[in-house]
């Protein structure tokens, strides 16, 4: 993938281009942003630039590289994502048994999310991770001379799934590199990366793609009318991925703007209902008996709704893409529940219940907590 073909983020792709041109390459660096905004295309025109280095741009040479890069088969590129046992791979679940999905994966979509991949390889019921033996993987294979003379490339995608164990193994190398290797750790949550390896690799945010590369990405790859590219480009918040789901009607905000209504208003009608309430651990109970990886969107996706209504309550309506979907479900009616005096403590209700989620505790229970919390937050007043 050539930087021309990058969504957006021109000031990263001149600070990369110039690391290479200088000859001053840091050995790890860290990708953080949403996987929407470009993190992968990114970490793949780098690692293409530093790969063909050896050869003069336009050359046969180069373009031989190039290609090879671009089929995700260069011999010196190598890849570590998260993963999970499925049908076909029934036991050690690491990235080389999945080489052959993952390359359909990033020729369809560079640009998609974590859950996208799961589902493709049939575990989004299950936690992806990065274990320890993938680490043990990943210092084998750099141990090796490259295969073509240059640098080797290793590409972590979504390294915030590595364990303490896998985080410990890899923190070796990341400390003391091999000469000519180049590790990009890319992420959405560097916070769930331990700080020792955070600390000694040289982080690059990114920020969330504007309207206007969006709704230009869907109008000249996508066929998509200017007026609709440019009502899904906001409605996508900066995430070119949600972009596309919204476009092909097949996001899940639509199910999950379902479940968000329906625990709002039951947890509206709970206070001094005890019917509500039944109901209340009723929608807990169904949402218990989704996959981990749902949940947690689930949460990620009520988090960014709660912020949205903070934003409408505070009049500042040009930071607003929401659209529901529900005629019932008025943005307006809603925001003034939603202030100062307990959107913390919403969120942080929120980050707790994805935390517990994330180490495997009792769903149910999880969400009967949250739900009583709701309850309760949501009849807070505003004090002025």
């Amino acid at each position: 993938m050539d930087f021309s073909e990058v969504i957006g983020q021109k000031h990263l792709k001149a600070h990369l281009l110039k690391t290479i041109e200088n000859g001053r390459i840091p050995h790890a660096q860290l990708f953080v942003g949403a996987t929407g905004s470009g993190l992968l295309p990114m970490a793949l025109a780098y690692a293409q630039e530093v790969l063909c280095s050896l050869h003069s741009k336009g050359s046969p040479s180069y373009l031989a590289c190039a290609g090879k890069v671009k089929k995700l088969a260069h011999p010196d590129l190598h890849f570590i994502y998260p993963v999970n046992t499925n049908d076909t791979v029934k036991k050690k679940a690491v990235s080389a048994n999945f080489a052959g999905a993952w390359r359909t994966f990033v020729f369809k979509n560079p640009y998609a999310s974590l859950f996208d991949w799961l589902q493709s390889i049939g575990i989004e019921n299950k936690q992806g991770n990065i274990s320890v033996s993938e680490a043990q993987d990943l210092l084998k294979t750099l141990a090796l001379k490259s295969y073509e003379g240059g640098y080797k490339v290793m590409i972590i995608w979504m390294a915030d799934r590595m364990n303490t164990e896998s985080s410990n193994k890899i923190l070796k190398i990341v400390e003391e590199p091999p000469k000519k290797t180049l590790l990009l750790l890319l992420t959405e949550a560097e916070e769930n990366i331990i700080s020792t390896i955070r600390s000694r690799c040289q982080k690059i945010d990114f920020a969330a793609l504007s309207e206007e590369n969006i709704a230009s990405r869907l109008i000249n790859d996508h066929g998509v009318s200017e007026m609709n590219a440019k009502k899904v480009s906001r409605q996508a918040g900066g995430d070119l991925n949600k972009a596309l789901h919204i476009l092909n009607n097949d996001s899940d905000d639509l199910v999950f703007e379902e479940w968000f209504i329906s625990w709002v208003r039951t947890a509206f009608a709970a206070k001094g209902n005890k019917g509500a309430i039944n109901e209340l651990l009723g929608w807990s109970e169904n949402i218990a008996t989704k996959g981990r990886e749902t949940q947690k969107k689930f949460i990620s996706y009520c988090m960014e709704l709660f912020r949205q209504a903070l934003l409408k309550n505070y009049k500042a309506d040009s930071l607003l893409f929401f659209e529901s979907k529900d005629a019932k479900f008025s943005i307006d009616k809603f925001a003034p529940f939603i202030h100062q005096n307990n959107i913390f403590e919403i969120t942080t209700a929120l980050e707790d219940a994805s935390y517990h989620i994330e180490r495997n505790g009792n769903p149910k229970i999880i969400f009967t907590d949250l739900s009583i919390k709701l309850t309760r937050l949501i009849h807070t007043k505003e004090l002025t």
